[in-house]
């Protein structure tokens, strides 16, 4: 079995989710721009002393996944990064940035074995 064979690693991006609002925009979600969290693999990090909207966590909880991941150049998961609150009154958006790239063992994430051939 050569090395590339053996090696079960693979990467996904770190990302932030952080808070935007316009200049004057009303806020309903009680964050304030700035407000952000860290996603490193599975874990959502949050600064000490900060919370973060249940509601809008739920806006953006079914893209952080596939944001994680390195898409093509021209799919709209590379180019569109801003999700609108929930609220429809509420002015602020969620900004996904990948900030760094990590490498990860199917091994270590998953009792599923690989298929060798």
């Amino acid at each position: 079995m050569t090395a590339d064979a053996r090696d079960d690693s693979f990467e996904l991006y770190d990302l932030r989710v952080e808070v935007v609002a316009p200049a004057g925009g009303a806020i309903y979600c009680g964050a304030k721009p700035g407000d952000h969290f860290d996603l490193r693999g599975e874990m959502l990090h949050l600064p000490p002393g900060q919370g973060f909207s249940i509601y809008s966590l739920s806006s953006v909880l079914p893209l952080l996944a596939a944001k994680q991941r390195p898409t093509h150049d021209h799919d709209w998961m590379t180019t569109d990064c801003e999700i609108a609150c929930p609220d429809p009154n509420c002015s602020t958006r969620l900004r996904i940035t990948r900030t760094g790239l990590r490498r990860f063992s199917h091994a270590q994430t998953t009792a599923v074995p690989l298929k060798r051939d």
